[in-house]
């Protein structure tokens, strides 16, 4: 993977890790905060991971 991304992937990992964390701490840990870090990880890292599994990242 080339520098830059590298640096995109951490800036969306770091920014996804940001917000769970904002999440938990104003809603507490019940269902409908799990199910909404779930689900949001699923959506964001799915598409990235089989972006990087192909090979696009490797260009």
């Amino acid at each position: 993977m080339k520098n830059y991304a590298i640096f995109r992937l951490v800036c969306i990992v770091l920014l996804w890790v940001a917000l769970c964390v904002i999440l938990i701490v104003k809603r507490g840990v019940d269902f409908m905060a799990l199910f909404s870090i779930i689900a949001s990880g699923i959506i964001v890292f799915v598409p990235l991971y089989k972006k990087y599994k192909e090979g696009r990242y490797n260009k």
